[in-house]
């Protein structure tokens, strides 16, 4: 209640009526003040101006009827970042009263006109672009619907996944030979750029709209080869011949006719059923495609008012307002990418910079967390074995002046890719900031449910923990990993994620990649996990983080898991403590119940061979670091076991701590994270009936 809001105005959204109304009324009446009356078509509203600030309550009910909602509270305060997206018609009128190319900066002038200090700074890139061009011309392939025979169906075999994989990765690259062309010979008008783009162009727009790269069959890639000719006829302007124009822009309408048709499928299926990873990603590609070809393809005002405000009110369903991406850091960078490639022209051509909304900089805070400088791999869900790609997030953070950009995007050091960086605003809006400031050592994402300890974030010797319990289980991109851990020291990790990424839906991925027995998590009976099946399911079946503290002493997390067993577990919940005071060992207690004996499973997985010292004691040392668990209750006892295997010449060394219960009464794993393995003194109280914990001199209350 009277939540202070991060964005003013704030985006109200609710779910539809069960009558399926036409309209919905909205109200929002500031306290001490006037009462706004709004009618819409959708079951969302993004006020196009700012609030004043006070407190707010609000309701919405179906057109004409008395079923209002339970009114709720909200606040706009001085710490309520502005963010206003003007109407529809106001919009249109900007941009379409912008002369091409829409989607570049003002900054953006013919080589001809440079600096000598600019020259200084960006001839490596202009000189790595013109290579990267040059190597291209021979090396790509011409294109052609008979390179991808096989007809799509279900279910995807490993043959059509990689036929899919195939056109992606071909679509692509020549998209970007076409995109990288365009905007070199804007920049250098050499006729060699020219020709490239016509000839891309021409391919890309002489693929069949109905074939092997249709929305239907592939849709990342008719959505890449219709942003790609959109961008290329907004840039080229004047030097694109008629008849080309025209039909690179047919191409263009039929295949975002059909993403439009897509999307806009029962009255806007997204604004209902937002967890759609293509569909959301789709959503974007149509806000920018539409925002380029305003003026020149009728239907393009017919994807624009339905999309363009849609996807600035809620750029994602994977993480609430503070920025967390529930699928994981390896497609929040995948993310983050494609939003550089269309944030940056819809930014320009429509006035609306999106680097500017509270989420774009809580997305970046998040990857700072779970994926800080020095990160040798990503944290969770799909593709998380793979390491960063830190041009991804370079980028992303220097469209944005804030201290704590500033100081990720200096730490990663390094640049951005090629293409992105010359079609930037120069100078990059971070050089406007000159303070640097780390974010804080301890974070909390709660719409999420993930949580990171560090112990010096600005250190490149920091120890990294991350945990997570998600009210999106195992859902889309997401794992059987609701209460899983990973660990690492100075960027080597050391407790991590088992198994590699093939593809998604994959017999691997379902059976092993997915599930709860390849993380750091909780099993029994023989690897018996969190259920990950299903579709709605998957999100019923999560985690909830229940406890977050952050102390200068310690830092605590606690995750409820228990309702992703699907009622195989009566109680799994774990706590987790980072010991600062005692050289920054964790302490981890998980709590464990069932209505029948079970023999649980405290999984470990690691990239290097794991040393069994004893029953209670295991050493991982990978490189210079290491990290000692202990088991502190000695009726849990260690053993390795075989899993599936890694990717080729990936080692994984897997193992659990094995404790027998009854059924009749609760079960407790309490294992200790020696980080350094410095063997600290461990001993055990009470106070009355609280039990302690106390580790080189720090206590513990067994709550």
């Amino acid at each position: 209640m009277n939540q202070v809001q991060a964005q003013n105005p704030p985006g109200f959204t609710w779910a539809r009526h069960a009558t399926g109304p036409a309209s919905y009324e909205l109200e929002i009446t500031r306290t001490g003040g006037g009462t706004t009356k709004v009618v819409t078509d959708r079951n969302w509203y993004l006020p196009p101006q700012a609030l004043a600030l006070g407190n707010y309550t609000w309701r919405v009910r179906p057109s004409g009827s008395n079923d209002w909602s339970s009114p709720r509270s909200f606040a706009i305060t001085s710490k309520s970042n502005l963010f206003e997206v003007p109407d529809n018609a106001t919009l249109r009128a900007r941009i379409t009263s912008k002369p091409r190319p829409r989607s570049l900066p003002p900054s953006f002038t013919e080589y001809s006109t440079w600096s000598s200090a600019r020259r200084a700074e960006l001839d490596p890139y202009v000189s790595r672009m013109n290579n990267e061009i040059k190597l291209q011309i021979n090396a790509l392939p011409a294109l052609n619907d008979a390179r991808w025979p096989i007809v799509i169906s279900a279910p995807l075999t490993a043959a059509m996944a990689s036929q899919q994989t195939d056109i992606r990765q071909r679509i692509n690259e020549a998209s970007r030979q076409l995109e990288a062309a365009v905007v070199m010979w804007r920049m250098k008008r050499d006729q060699m750029f020219l020709a490239e783009a016509l000839r891309r162009g021409d391919q890309l727009a002489a693929l069949n709209p109905a074939g092997p790269t249709s929305y239907a069959n592939q849709d990342q890639a008719t959505r890449q080869i219709a942003v790609s000719l959109i961008k290329s006829v907004d840039i080229l302007a004047g030097d694109l011949d008629a008849a080309r124009r025209a039909r690179w822009l047919e191409t263009v309408r039929v295949r975002t006719e059909e993403i439009y048709g897509n999307l806009a499928g029962d009255n806007g299926r997204l604004d209902q059923y937002p967890f759609d990873s293509h569909g959301n990603t789709s959503l974007i590609f149509l806000s920018l495609i539409s925002t380029l070809a305003l003026g020149d393809i009728p239907e393009a005002r017919k994807w624009f008012d339905f999309s363009f405000r849609a996807y600035a009110n809620a750029p994602s369903p994977w993480g609430g307002p503070e920025g967390g991406y529930a699928n994981g850091t390896a497609y929040a960078e995948y993310a983050a990418g494609y939003l550089v490639a269309l944030w940056d022209p819809m930014s320009q051509a429509s006035g609306v910079n999106f680097y500017a909304k509270p989420w774009a900089l809580g997305l970046l805070d998040f990857a700072t967390q779970f994926t800080p400088p020095g990160s040798r791999v990503h944290a969770f869900g799909d593709g998380s074995e793979t390491k960063p790609d830190t041009r991804v997030w370079h980028a992303f953070g220097s469209r944005m002046v804030s201290p704590r950009a500033a100081w990720y995007v200096n730490a990663l050091g390094g640049t951005e890719d090629t293409l992105s960086l010359l079609q930037a605003p120069y100078p990059l809006p971070v050089k406007e900031t000159s303070a640097k400031a780390p974010p804080s050592n301890s974070a909390y994402y709660p719409s999420v449910g993930w949580a990171a300890f560090h112990s010096d974030i600005g250190s490149t010797g920091r120890t990294s923990l991350y945990f997570k319990s998600s009210p999106y289980g195992s859902f889309n991109h997401s794992h059987g990993d609701q209460n899983g851990i990973l660990l690492s020291v100075a960027g080597q990790p050391l407790l991590v994620k088992a198994g590699w990424y093939d593809w998604y839906g994959s017999p691997y991925w379902s059976d092993w990649y997915h599930q709860t027995r390849s993380q750091n998590a909780i099993t029994f009976d023989g690897g018996k996990g969190q259920m990950v099946t299903g579709y709605r399911e998957q999100l019923q079946r999560n985690g909830k983080i229940t406890g977050f503290s952050a102390q200068p002493s310690q830092d605590y997390v606690e995750g409820d898991a228990t309702a992703s067993y699907g009622g195989q577990l009566t109680m799994a919940r774990r706590q987790v403590w980072h010991l600062r005071d005692a050289g920054g060992a964790m302490l981890v207690r998980d709590r464990l119940a069932s209505t029948v004996a079970r023999t649980y499973e405290w999984n470990v997985h690691t990239p290097v061979i794991m040393t069994v010292e004893n029953a209670q004691n295991v050493k991982v040392v990978a490189g210079s670091q290491s990290v000692c668990l202990r088991s502190l209750n000695t009726d849990a006892a260690f053993a390795k076991w075989i899993g599936p295997g890694a990717k080729t010449n990936v080692v994984e060394d897997n193992g659990a701590f094995y404790l027998k219960n009854d059924g009749k009464s609760t079960a407790e794993f309490l294992v200790l994270l020696d980080v350094g393995c410095k063997r600290p003194e461990v001993k055990f109280g009470a106070s009355g009936s609280v039990r302690t914990v106390t580790v080189n001199g720090q206590t513990v209350s067994l709550n």
